[in-house]
């Protein structure tokens, strides 16, 4: 599907006065200005992120009540369960909270949902796990916001809960005695964006301050947080992007044995970026419980035996490569399922139905089906008597609001602005569907029918250099809001030297006039290969990169799009 250029836009003058203060190439201060950094201390701030940066726990609603009923548990020695859900997020939150508390407390365990049997969320099955085994306390992490039957439920027989959840609230809250969650309407958090597993080290944060802990006893906490703020595609900016800046140096340092262990077995780069996070140990991870249960993937983030956790990640690799052939069919019969609907041009959501799919990878496959045919997607399956599944959005449409307007028709769902998961009776299904599918195409701007190619500047061949590459780098880590940035370089030509790889992509070496060569890749476009090499000006979109070779580092353009003139 051909996309559509989009250049960001940013204030010039901003970008000049900003240029002005850091004295380096006005490409980075463009890119700087386009992410609302327009003075000296912010970009500061930006390039040199400082553990001091991170606000105050304290500043979050109900965190002095969650720390201080903590705090009771520990000296009356309740039973403390940490209830978390079966994501990457879930299980990390888990992880870090029984990694921190474990060393101050012996009656603490952990719960995680069977995605199959319970579902997202806390579920009745674990409130009567908790009341058969006599927990006085449950922190639930990474759900827990729309928990209000379950929550009520325990709390009818003695058992108190403090929810840490960063998912959208309703205007009615559980009967929770302490709710952490900064997108309350309430609370004066200053920054909104933080991943439930952030959330829980935020009240390891305000505990530890309460009780003079030493803050260096919490920071080796931040491998688990950064893994779990980039597999939950939030924000990269601010308070997000101090925590995955030090996560990430903690990883590549000094990471925890399990995480040791994944790294060795992946057999990735030595350091580690978001990329290798959310493309190597988020799926890895998240396979226990899209297969089985999520309950393996915490014991392997817990592990502190060498053989335990090698054991445990090479189990984990093969429920990956499970997951890896479940998805490649489901996918395909997709893809059937779309062919055969006459209809399906009609409309402007994918909504596919089939009972015998698995629930654990409907997510993976809604996002496939987003990138085939770039529209609102819902890919669902049956499970406990229930149709349920996931959503994904595409271009930039809010499905969160969609969903809103469907709510009578499903009995359960919840999610972001980009993603979600529903429940609902079969018997509304047909109606959900046509629903869905109005208050999307009523909801629907113009511009987001079709996949938007960002650009963020056009940059001049000959200004790539290694000194241009050790400022972009300091950009990093990139995510959400701080994506890596989009280049444009115009009027292009082959060298001579470019060539097809597998019939399917390109391997280029081109220039730009008289500028040096640079060399990329550009996988997917082999149809273009004729025109390239009959050396047909072009116009590139790419990101650059650091393509490590046999010990040997060089940049390249991995390519967004071409355009012939």
């Amino acid at each position: 599907m051909k996309k559509r250029w989009k250049f960001t836009e940013y204030n010039p003058d901003e970008a000049e006065e900003l240029h002005n203060n850091l004295r380096v190439n006005p490409i980075f201060c463009q890119l700087l200005v386009q992410r609302g950094i327009k003075t000296f201390d912010q970009a500061e701030r930006f390039f040199r992120p400082k553990l001091e940066h991170l606000h105050d726990p304290f500043l979050m609603k109900d965190m002095e009540t969650a720390v201080r009923r903590i705090e009771q548990a520990l000296i009356k020695k309740e039973k403390v369960l940490i209830y978390g859900d079966y994501d990457v997020d879930g299980t990390t939150a888990v992880s870090t909270m029984m990694a921190f508390f474990s060393k101050y407390h012996d009656s603490i365990s952990y719960y995680i949902p069977d995605r199959y049997k319970e579902g997202y969320g806390v579920s009745m099955q674990g409130v009567e796990y908790a009341i058969q085994n006599r927990y006085t306390l449950i922190i639930a992490l990474d759900c827990g916001i729309k928990g209000h039957e379950p929550i009520a439920f325990a709390k009818s027989n003695g058992i108190d809960f403090i929810v840490c959840d960063h998912h959208i609230p309703d205007a009615t809250l559980p009967e929770a005695i302490a709710i952490l969650n900064p997108k309350q309407e309430d609370c004066d958090y200053p920054y909104k964006e933080l991943s439930g597993c952030a959330i829980g080290f935020k009240l390891i944060q305000g505990f530890a301050q309460y009780n003079d802990i030493p803050f260096e006893e919490i920071t080796e906490l931040l491998d688990l947080v950064a893994i779990s703020l980039a597999c939950d595609f939030v924000p990269l900016t601010e308070e997000n992007r101090t925590l995955v800046y030090f996560g990430l140096q903690r990883l590549n340092e000094n990471p925890r044995l399990s995480l040791k262990i994944i790294k060795q077995l992946l057999e990735r780069q030595p350091n580690y970026t978001i990329r290798d996070i959310v493309f190597g140990i988020g799926p890895l991870i998240n396979a226990a419980g899209r297969i089985e249960h999520a309950k393996e993937a915490a014991n392997l983030l817990l592990a502190t035996d060498e053989q335990v956790a090698y054991n445990c990640t090479k189990n984990l690799m093969l429920k990956n490569q499970e997951r890896r052939d479940i998805e490649k069919q489901i996918v395909k019969e997709a893809h059937v399922l779309v062919d055969d609907d006459v209809s399906f041009g009609d409309k402007k959501t994918t909504v596919l139905y089939r009972p015998h799919w698995h629930k654990g990878v409907v997510g993976i496959v809604a996002s496939r089906m987003v990138d085939s045919f770039f529209r609102p997607t819902i890919i669902l399956t049956q499970s406990e008597g229930k149709v349920v599944g996931s959503v994904r959005s595409a271009g930039g449409f809010d499905i969160h609001e969609a969903l809103e307007q469907c709510d009578d028709l499903l009995e359960n769902w919840g999610g972001h602005k980009y993603a979600a998961g529903l429940t609902l009776e079969e018997k509304n299904l047909e109606a959900f569907k046509k629903r869905f599918d109005n208050v999307v195409a009523t909801g629907l701007a113009p511009q987001q029918h079709k996949p938007t190619q960002r650009i963020d500047a056009e940059v001049e061949l000959k200004v790539i250099d290694q000194k241009f590459w050790n400022i972009l780098k300091q950009f990093a880590p990139f995510g959400p809001e701080n994506m890596r940035p989009v280049f444009f370089s115009k009027f292009l030509k082959d060298t001579g030297y470019s060539k097809l790889i597998k019939d399917q992509h390109i391997k280029l070496v081109v220039r730009q006039g008289d500028s040096k060569p640079i060399q990329g890749i550009a996988f997917g476009y082999a149809d273009y290969f004729e025109d390239l090499v009959a050396r047909k000006p072009f116009h590139l979109c790419y990101v650059l990169e650091e393509n490590v070779y046999m010990g040997k580092s060089k940049l390249q353009a991995n390519v967004k799009d071409i355009r012939f003139n």
